[in-house]
């Protein structure tokens, strides 16, 4: 018998849905929270919003906001730190991926002790953390729903892939009005990570059809929606957008992720760059490279993308590849990775370390550090 598990978070979902931010800590029997966030939210003005309400549930709060995009080791550690000498007992983040991996972060450390080093790879963690409330800020990350936390460490100059259970937030709480105050770049960037969630969870080689129908659709509604987002970037079509990331998220923190992921943490951990940047660069000559593996799950991709088959299987599928990069270069981001990155020479290296990421043993193929310097080169 072959026996799946599918963990996902209590979901609310909905315009208005933050103003029961502070009863879902109540629930857990917060008295003070430990809120996680960042400048871009405090001036949109969410974190006061979010201080309202949980005032409004007479809940006492520590705010915590030393992080910055790729949030490093060192910022945990004295988050970590913060959250215990504060006396807290729920851990509160509302923002994109890096506030919500550095409450992951927090919370596991502030539980478990130790470095965050300890916890890299997969079921590390064997205490149970605080329980978590999150309010993603974006349609991409996925952090708010998934079993992962990516952290960089800064000596290593690395992005960390932390997997576990534990690490699924108890609830997450979706209010598409937040999306409504970020800058469409960001809106761009973000729904290009939850297409890459989605592509890469199909074709896991832990897929099944607890998380296929979800990939699936997740596709469908960026492919659809991300233009008129772009166009019109307002409730409805954002809410479309959340909804895809959401479906995206739970594929993935059930199937993993694979060889672009692998690739694109070894990346953003040297340069510093928006995570999903890098996926119109890696994501096509990656689903090239997979073909060969999931011929008949590429297709299903290139129909959806498409709109229609054509004539052959290997003719949807390579079309449907061709139309995913040009909708890349449509949206006025880099798409070769000599725009990224300066340095050819560094380019080994970065697939040695992508060699070592936990996403790459879920890609559905076998990859070699050759096989990935190749991709890398005909990105270039």
């Amino acid at each position: 018998m072959d026996v799946r598990k599918f963990a996902v978070p209590e979901i609310l979902f909905g315009a208005g849905s933050l103003e029961y931010a502070g009863l879902c800590a109540r629930r857990f029997g917060a008295e003070k929270v430990f809120l996680v966030s960042d400048t871009g939210l405090e001036q949109a003005g969410w974190v006061a919003q979010v201080l309202e309400i949980l005032r409004g549930q007479g809940l006492d709060w520590h705010y915590f906001n030393d992080i910055t995009s790729n949030p490093r080791d060192f910022q945990i550690v004295e988050g970590a730190r913060s959250y215990l000498e504060a006396g807290c007992d729920v851990v509160m983040a509302i923002g994109g991926g890096s506030p919500m991996d550095a409450a992951k972060g927090i919370a596991m450390l502030a539980s478990s002790g130790g470095r965050v080093q300890d916890y890299e790879g997969a079921n590390r963690i064997q205490r149970p953390l605080p329980p978590m409330v999150f309010m993603p800020s974006n349609a991409g990350s996925g952090a708010d729903i998934s079993q992962f936390a990516i952290i960089t460490d800064v000596e290593r100059q690395v992005k960390m892939s932390i997997i576990s259970r534990t690490l699924v937030p108890n609830i997450s709480v979706i209010d598409p009005r937040v999306l409504t105050t970020k800058p469409v770049d960001l809106i761009v960037s973000s729904a290009i990570d939850a297409l890459s969630h989605a592509i890469e969870s199909y074709v896991s080689n832990l897929a099944s059809t607890l998380t296929e129908i979800h990939s699936l659709k997740a596709i469908d509604l960026i492919m659809t929606w991300l233009p008129c987002a772009i166009e019109q970037p307002n409730l409805d079509n954002l809410e479309k957008l959340g909804t895809a990331s959401t479906l995206a998220a739970m594929a993935f923190s059930n199937t993993s992720l694979g060889m672009d992921h692998a690739l694109a943490h070894s990346l953003g951990g040297k340069l510093d760059i928006a995570h999903g940047l890098i996926h119109p660069v890696l994501l096509p000559p990656v689903m090239r490279f997979n073909m060969a593996a999931c011929p008949a799950k590429m297709v299903d991709i290139g129909q959806i993308v498409l709109g229609h088959r054509l004539e052959t299987h290997e003719a949807t599928a390579l079309a449907g590849i061709e139309k995913l990069e040009a909708f890349f270069a449509g949206l006025d981001v880099s798409t070769r990775l000599g725009q990224i990155i300066g340095d050819k020479q560094s380019l080994e290296k970065l697939c040695r370390m992508a060699a070592r990421d936990v996403c790459l043993l879920t890609n559905p193929r076998d990859a070699t550090v050759a096989d990935m310097l190749n991709i890398c080169k005909e990105a270039w």
